[in-house]
Parts: C-alpha cells; structure tokens; sequence
C-alpha cells in the first residue's frame, strides 16, 4: 500500500529542515574557531546530515521520493531574521534546535506513528537535547567572556518570537493538508 502523499511531504519538510540546520552550522564554522567549538560544531553537523538521511531513506523506503521544500521552517525564519552576530547565530540555532526537539516529542506521541517512523523519530530526538545543550552553554560562555548575558536572552526571545509565527503558520498548513483540527505539530 502507497505511502500517504501527505506524510511524504511532512517528512520532507524534517529533511529541509535538517539540511538547513546543516548549513547553519557550517557558517558557525568560521566564527567558533577554538578547537573544542570544531569538535563539537563537527559531531553537530554530522548528526543533521545523518537525520536528514534517515529521513530521506524513512521516505524512499515507504515508496516517496525525496524533494526540496522552498518554503520550509528554516527558510521562512530566514525571511523573517537576519543574525548579526555569533551570539546571534548561536542564539537561532538553539532556538531551531528547541522547535525539532518539540515537534519530534509531538509526532511520536501520536498513537498512529508506524514502528519504523517512531525508530526515525526516536533516533534525532535523543540528538536534538545535546545539540540544545552545547550551543546554549557556549553562547552563555561567549556572552560571559564579553559581557553579553543581556543580548542572550533579548536574542533568544527575538528568535522565539519568529519561532512562534513560523510555528503557527506551518500548522495551520499541516492541519490543512492533513484536515484535522487536532495538532499535528510544525512541519519544522
């Protein structure tokens, strides 16, 4: 039995999702130059490109084909933000973290995840908490070191609030698609 188009496509949106959180880093990259910023900027980047594969892969095995989204999660806060600083950065970056992490926790709640999808969805969520918790610690120390701890959370804040928007416009979205009033989550 064919997969449901729109599953498909929500799952696309994990794996843009995942692609961009994959650039983003990258550009972390050149600014966090310290040797220990570069071993875990590298860890980080090599488990958003492994999600985006298990996504690709949890696609192509339910008979879908993997497609790019131009109106994903990352892209819509990209439209909405420009960071001006590796705080800044750093500052988005848990944010976006924050949002996969939720809606990850979301989806697999649902009582009608298949075990396969739950295995994928398990599997980045268990990342999704260090990937938090890594980038917040060096962005406390960053801001620490420059007297910054005020621009940390004006920036967190400013970034959440961008969050939110996004957030409620890919559900309305989600729930258009899948025509439900019950909360599927963000197609983040």
């Amino acid at each position: 039995m064919p997969a449901d188009p729109r599953m498909i496509l929500l799952m696309n949106y994990y794996r843009d999702a995942e692609l961009r959180g994959a650039n983003l880093l990258l550009r972390l990259m050149s600014h966090l130059t310290d040797p220990d910023s570069q071993t875990k900027l590298s860890l980080h980047l090599a488990d958003e490109t492994r999600h985006s594969w298990l996504w690709t892969k949890r696609i192509t095995d339910l008979g879908g084909d993997p497609s790019p989204i131009a109106d994903g999660y990352q892209t819509r806060i990209g439209l909405r933000v420009v960071p001006r600083s590796v705080i800044d950065i750093l500052a988005l970056t848990v944010v976006v973290e924050e949002r996969a992490h939720e809606r990850y926790v979301e989806h697999a709640q649902r009582p009608d995840v298949d075990a396969d999808t739950l295995a994928v969805l398990r599997e980045v969520t268990k990342d999704e908490k260090w990937h938090i918790a890594w980038i917040r610690a060096k962005m406390d120390e960053l801001a620490a070191n420059t007297g910054g701890a005020d621009r940390v959370e004006e920036a967190l804040e400013r970034f959440r609030e961008v969050d939110r928007q996004v957030y409620a416009e890919l559900l309305a979205k989600e729930r258009a698609a899948f025509g439900s009033a019950e909360p599927l989550g963000s197609v983040a």
